[in-house]
């Protein structure tokens, strides 16, 4: 059984970096063909999708959010993260960790971790 766990601070002010990391247990993030997602939920609002990076360490960004965002992974410790620059409020949201197979989409998600910007 995959699982997923974001983890990382739950409050970041204005204009600074948030970063999360995404610890997976029970695969490997170097698996074939597994896509590693981050996506995020303001409040009130529906998904945003954030970008991937794939098991072979390429990643991809949504083109809104593409010039403050970058995703990496530590194989080491089957981790992946997310780093979002430059925040505003307008970022805060439930941001998740998620898996994507070809075959069957996002299969696997972690709880969500709740992520405020706020002075």
């Amino acid at each position: 059984q995959v699982q997923l766990q974001e983890s990382g601070p739950g409050l970041v002010k204005p204009s600074q970096t948030l970063s999360l990391t995404c610890t997976v247990s029970g695969g490997s993030i170097t698996t074939n063909y597994y896509f590693w997602s981050w996506i995020r939920q303001p409040p009130g609002k529906g998904l945003e999708w954030i970008g991937y990076i794939g098991y072979s360490g390429s990643s991809y960004y949504t083109p809104s959010l593409k010039s403050r965002t970058s995703i990496s992974r530590d194989t080491s410790n089957n981790q992946f993260s997310l780093q979002l620059s430059s925040v505003t409020p307008e970022d805060t949201a439930v941001y998740y960790c998620a898996r994507v197979s070809s075959e069957y989409g996002m299969d696997y998600w972690g709880k969500g971790t709740l992520v405020t910007v706020s002075s």
